[in-house]
């Protein structure tokens, strides 16, 4: 275990009172520490991965090293409940309900739901410790008994229905209270936008109580219920409004993202809504005080505590729970818990992974603990002597169950942590700990850097230091590994044994490595397309998603769709903007729309070929803020438009921008085909669907290296998650590319790098300041770059899988290739990963490989 000198003591700087001033140096000298002083003890050269002295490293470039004891298994865990006894404590795990005896620490039971996953939050022990209560994804509020052996069987099945004048008619319930005495279950309905009243006995809905948008749990206290709102308020006349799963809520008009909180509070006997107090942004968990007096609420998306007089039903006043408030955006406060004696709030803070220890006389973080990945739900045993704390993400992506051939995002590993609450001098060694695991080091100094003498260079990393380049192309792919692209590369670090689309299927792909540089250590942060998007256009992904994963019932965001899944410290293109420079979307956070519908691969394709225009494709939004700079013949999904038809679209806008003699600053780029449609009839194969995108990225930047811009212009390219395959050093590795006449010629580039370096690196091109910690901490990409500077310009590579070659009909097929053909007819492939990602894997694995090499198999 990593145990760090006195140079690396923050703790001076965390536990003091003065943390609100905003001058981090004088705050640091009055201590006799400066930022120069202190290490970051994170290894730019780390994989992804555990290390030797035990602790992980993860793709957010933090260190995961928990303290207490820690219980992984696989899945998600999102709520914990400990029974009347504290001898079991039921963990909400996503897709089941895990048993753990508290005295050993080991798992009794993990009790899988009939269907379906488990909810973000809700889980609640009868009194008696017999039966256990939780929220699924199907709409159900169902329970499960312990039998004469000890262990449990679902039991109850109660159906919450959803809007019923909407075509999704699931309720998706939270948090709720069971009220044993009266037979009643107080349920939150998020997408009812309610308090269901559940008569237990009768097992109906006996009422709704409309609250806010997306409820999230419920607090009971006396004769009142408190309901916090994920979406805040109930929009009036004169609102600026987003969509949310068929609701709307109030956005920042400037922005487009959800912008109230609010907690409602209900008459218990009227069951009337009487009040609703404005919180801040993403309010969720809830604790009060032991006397009941003051209710303490998580803001999730504002890193802020609210803490509500409940005689008055009144905000008191709001503090935050950041280590430092120097420090950006991205704590993540989503979950509390109080001691017995109403002196100290334990927060759940995501972002840090680590709960932050709150003096409540002060409002003062005072020490932290450090925990597993994103720290969801936190409870205290009734003596205060221990802390449980169920980590969504546990220890990173390997779990027991993972590929023997190597891992894939989806092998969620979720842990609890069980911790002895720390004295004095055990707090403050924690601190310490949890100081170099989150990098504070590395955004103390990185916040403190004095200015240089005026510098022209590729990446500017010091105040005074201006960029060679004045546009930026970022464009984002869907969901490659790094092992199924570059996995043939010898001079990097891959295994050819799970490669599927090697130079033949993208030769470009290759030829760009090798002339520019091969990243071989380059990660996404998110695991699939609901989260991958929005690290690449945010560098941060919000409770609401991260919550999420036991079934995305309200919304998939990937296209721009739910204003509550964006973070409140906005887009990239928002920093842009603000910076009075210039923007233009191809295809991010777009809808098509394309006339005739009943249009085919084959009719869009033929003609791209012949130059005609019976078809007509337009690209919408429903972010209202992007509609200003979106390219209108440029669409992100559906797959049945080629990756080279949109190429083409970029093409022709780029010779306009030359004829002007101006290109827009930042353009921000979404080219999708490699994420494939199966083997589905009346489609290309999965790797000519390949070929297309490889071959558009050949053209794209064989056009803007030709152009008058090539000397001012940087191309960055990254999935935006890597779910579709698998890699041997970690299932969030991926394919990325840092392209520019100042990018250097023919190295392997083995620098720790994620979505989150793009992001940082973009913002130091053009001089913008970090949208949240996650960029702050991101290693910039300054390793690839050099300061002599080399114009040759890229000439793209022909494909040598021709692009139309389609899969064949069912009627030509037998055995398992006829099996996966009709599998992928069947699946909902014309919408981003609504399709089962497992089986889709199976399916292009022997496409591509051939029906008789065995697919990677899951290890026991």
């Amino acid at each position: 275990m990593y145990s760090p000198s006195k140079r690396h003591l923050f703790l001076l700087l965390i536990s003091c009172s003065y943390l609100t001033a905003c001058n981090v140096n004088e705050n640091a000298r009055q201590q006799g520490i400066t930022f120069e002083d202190t290490l970051d003890v994170f290894d730019p050269l780390s994989h992804v991965g555990p290390r030797e002295d035990g602790t992980h490293i993860v793709a957010t470039s933090q260190i995961i090293n928990p303290v207490g004891v820690s219980v992984t298994f696989p899945g998600r865990p999102t709520d914990l409940a400990l029974d009347h006894g504290e001898k079991i404590l039921a963990v909400k795990n996503n897709n089941s309900i895990v048993f753990i005896e508290v005295s050993s620490q080991a798992i009794t039971q993990t009790l899988k739901l009939p269907g379906g996953g488990n909810t973000f939050t809700g889980l609640v022990w009868s009194s008696d410790d017999k039966r256990i209560w939780t929220t699924d994804t199907r709409g159900f509020l169902r329970s499960a008994v312990q039998g004469s052996e000890g262990t449990f069987d679902w039991k109850d099945e109660i159906a919450l229905s959803g809007p019923p004048e909407e075509e999704n008619t699931k309720s998706y319930p939270g948090g709720f209270y069971i009220d044993e005495e009266k037979g009643l279950a107080w349920v939150t309905l998020s997408r009812n936008n309610t308090v269901g009243i559940v008569n237990l006995t009768e097992g109906t809905l006996e009422e709704e109580i409309p609250v806010g948008i997306a409820p999230y749990t419920i607090v009971i206290h006396q004769n009142k219920a408190y309901v916090t709102n994920w979406g805040g308020r109930v929009p009036v006349e004169g609102d600026k409004t987003g969509p949310s799963s068929d609701s709307e809520v109030v956005v920042d008009p400037k922005t487009g993202i959800a912008s109230t909180g609010s907690v409602s509070v209900i008459d218990r006997e009227t069951r009337k809504n009487i009040a609703e107090i404005p919180v801040h942004l993403h309010p969720g968990g809830m604790v009060l005080s032991p006397d009941g007096n003051r209710l303490y609420v998580a803001n999730a998306n504002s890193d802020l505590i609210t803490v509500i007089d409940t005689r008055t039903d009144k905000e008191i006043k709001s503090f935050s729970s950041k280590p430092m408030e120097v420090l950006p955006f991205g704590s993540a406060p989503n979950a509390l818990s109080i001691d017995p004696a109403g002196q100290t709030l334990y927060v759940a803070n995501g972002g840090n992974n680590s709960l932050a220890v709150i003096d409540l006389k002060t409002d003062q973080v005072t020490g932290l603990i450090p925990t597993g990945w994103y720290p969801g739900s936190v409870i205290m045993n009734r003596e205060g002597s221990k802390l449980f704390v169920a980590n969504i993400k546990g220890i990173g992506g390997r779990n027991e169950e993972g590929h023997d051939g190597g891992y894939n995002s989806h092998d969620h590993m979720g842990s609890i942590s069980i911790i002895p609450v720390p004295d004095p001098e055990t707090l403050t060694k924690y601190t310490t700990q949890a100081a170099a695991n989150m990098r504070l080091p590395k955004m103390g100094s990185t916040l403190n850097m004095g200015p240089l003498e005026e510098k022209i260079v590729p990446v500017p990393t010091r105040p005074g230091e201006k960029s060679v380049f004045k546009h930026v192309l970022y464009i984002i792919k869907e969901n490659r590994t790094y092992d199924q692209i570059f996995g043939d590369m010898a001079q990097g670090n891959g295994d050819s044994s799970i490669c599927q689309f090697g130079r033949v299927v993208t030769p470009n792909h290759h030829a760009l490595a090798e002339q520019f540089v091969l990243l071989d250590n380059t990660y996404c942060n998110g695991v699939l397309s609901a989260d991958g998007h929005q690290w690449a256009m945010e560098g941060y992904v919000t409770d609401y998603l991260e919550k999420s994963f036991g079934g995305f019932v309200r919304s998939y965001p990937y296209d721009g769709d739910d204003a509550l899944a964006y973070a409140s410290s906005g887009f990239i293109w928002d920093k842009v903007l603000e910076a009075g420079l210039t923007f233009r979307n191809y295809g991010e956070f777009v809808q098509a729309e394309i006339t005739p519908n009943s249009a085919t691969w084959t009719d869009i394709y033929n003609q791209y070929k012949n130059g005609t225009n019976e078809i007509t494709i337009k690209s919408t939004t429903q972010l209202h803020t992007l509609e200003p700079y979106l390219c209108p013949t440029f669409v992100g999904f559906p797959g049945k438009v080629q990756d080279v038809y949109r190429a083409r679209e970029f093409i022709k806008e780029l010779h306009e921008f030359e004829e002007a003699g101006k290109m827009p600053n930042f353009m921000l780029m979404l080219l999708p085909n490699d994420h494939t449609v199966g083997t589905r009839e009346g489609f290309p194969t999965p790797r000519a669907t390949v070929a297309d995108n490889d071959l558009a990225l050949g053209q794209i930047v064989e056009a803007v290296s030709h152009s008058k811009f090539w000397k001012e212009t940087a191309i960055f390219v990254i999935q935006d998650d890597p779910q579709a395959g698998l890699d041997h050093v970690d299932g969030r590795r991926t394919v990325a590319f840092s392209i520019s006449p100042y990018t250097k010629r023919g190295e392997v580039i083995s620098t720790h790098y994620n979505q989150n370096s793009v992001l940082r690196t973009i913002e130091l091109i053009f001089g913008l300041t970090p949208m949240s910690q996650f960029d702050l901490i991101a290693e910039p990409m300054t390793d690839c770059f050099t300061d002599q500077p080399d114009f040759t310009p890229y000439s793209v590579l022909p494909n040598q899988i021709p692009l139309d070659e389609m899969n064949p009909s069912l009627t030509a097929l037998k055995g398992k290739q006829l099996h996966f053909a009709k599998k992928s007819m069947e699946m909902p492939l014309d919408e981003i990963d609504e399709a089962d990602e497992d089986l889709l894997n199976r399916i292009i694995w022997h496409s591509v490989k051939g029906y008789n090499t065995p697919y990677p198999q899951l290890g026991d």
